[in-house]
């Protein structure tokens, strides 16, 4: 069951609906103009990496042109979660100064073939099977799997989109028993506990947002839950073409169910005060605690410090406000503990290495 604060409307004057998304041992937050990530490297130190916004995305036509900023914003979100994640990983490695531009042919090519595998996986294997099932229940018309549009093809379209699900919910239900998953996963919840408190007009201290709930209506899990309600109904209006037409279909509307989601995303959160929109985030808030855990307050402290960045570069809070902790915390994780194995090689090696120098010397 949801916490009650959830569907709570921020307290906080909002001109800009913030979000965030977790990475290795950090947050990314997203503000109207610019983007921080804060992370914590092998030794326990938070760093920072700040970057301004595209403004042609984020301050243009766009960003106010329905659908379109759905679209345009959803491929855009995607470059800058890679590469903040590649950002996280170069800082667990002890390299947080690497360029992490990650644009032109490399980025394009890297968020193509991301796409390409998630829309393999998540679309056209679906599609695949609920056609096969479809043929077997006898809910097709003729050869190719082709149904015409109403009740058998609206069926078609629930199987489908029930397969999606699975998928979806047992691919994350996976990888989410892995330590390390758990613990990003531990970060977007802190992402999360961050935004409800800052909405909240609540203090950002790591004490007082742990008491906040862990969901969040704008999540992009809700997002992906979304898009495979959307896609059930979009898709039903053309009914089961041949199978090669189909498979086409599911990829040319991939931007316009994507549109949709947002928009209805985006209503839905600035609704979530009502009785009927309450019911209907129900499962999307539920599927999120499938991609958050309950954040340590150490965690917490890297996603404050994340968002407090975005807050000073917009002048809504000091310099002093925004001051990066220093303390030391060091993790037990995976990542610190290569880290520390790769140190003392190399410790062991200078050492060895003066050493023969000395016996040189001699």
């Amino acid at each position: 069951m949801a916490d009650k604060r959830v569907f709570e409307k921020p307290k906080n004057e909002m001109k800009f609906s913030y979000g965030g998304q977790a990475v290795i041992e950090g947050v990314l937050m997203r503000g109207a103009k610019t983007y921080a990530i804060a992370a914590r490297d092998p030794e326990g130190r938070i760093v920072i990496h700040e970057k301004p916004l595209s403004k042609r995305i984020y301050g243009g036509w766009i960003s106010k042109t329905p659908f379109v900023r759905g679209v345009v914003g959803l491929w855009d979100a995607l470059g800058l979660g890679t590469r903040a994640l590649t950002w996280s990983a170069d800082v667990q490695m002890g390299e947080e100064e690497q360029s992490t531009s990650f644009s032109g042919p490399i980025g394009f090519l890297t968020i193509a073939f991301a796409l390409i595998i998630g829309i393999g996986f998540f679309f056209l294997l679906p599609t695949t099977a609920a056609t096969g099932i479809g043929g077997l229940l006898g809910l097709t018309e003729g050869e190719a799997g082709y149904t015409s549009v109403g009740f058998n093809a609206f069926l078609i379209n629930v199987i489908e989109g029930v397969i999606q699900l699975m998928i979806l919910i047992g691919y994350i239900w996976l990888i989410g028993r892995l330590p390390d998953v758990k613990r990003l996963f531990g970060y977007h919840g802190a992402e999360h506990k961050t935004i409800n408190a800052y909405e909240a007009g609540d203090e950002l201290t790591p004490e007082i947002v742990a008491q906040y709930p862990i969901e969040h209506p704008r999540c992009g899990t809700a997002f992906l839950l979304t898009v495979v309600f959307v896609s059930i109904f979009v898709f039903s209006l053309l009914g089961r073409p041949p199978f090669i037409w189909l498979v086409i279909s599911r990829v040319l509307l991939i931007p316009v169910i994507a549109g949709i989601a947002y928009e209805l995303l985006k209503w839905t959160a600035n609704n979530i005060d009502k009785p009927l929109v309450r019911l209907m985030v129900t499962p999307n808030l539920a599927l999120q605690h499938l991609t958050t855990r309950q954040p340590d307050l150490d965690m917490i402290e890297v996603a404050i410090t994340s968002f407090k960045r975005v807050l000073l570069s917009e002048g809504l809070i000091s310099e002093d406000e925004a001051r990066v902790p220093e303390e030391l915390k060091p993790q037990d994780t995976t990542f610190a503990r290569d880290y520390q194995k790769e140190k003392a090689k190399r410790e062991a090696k200078k050492q060895a290495e003066a050493q023969a120098e000395a016996e040189l010397v001699k």
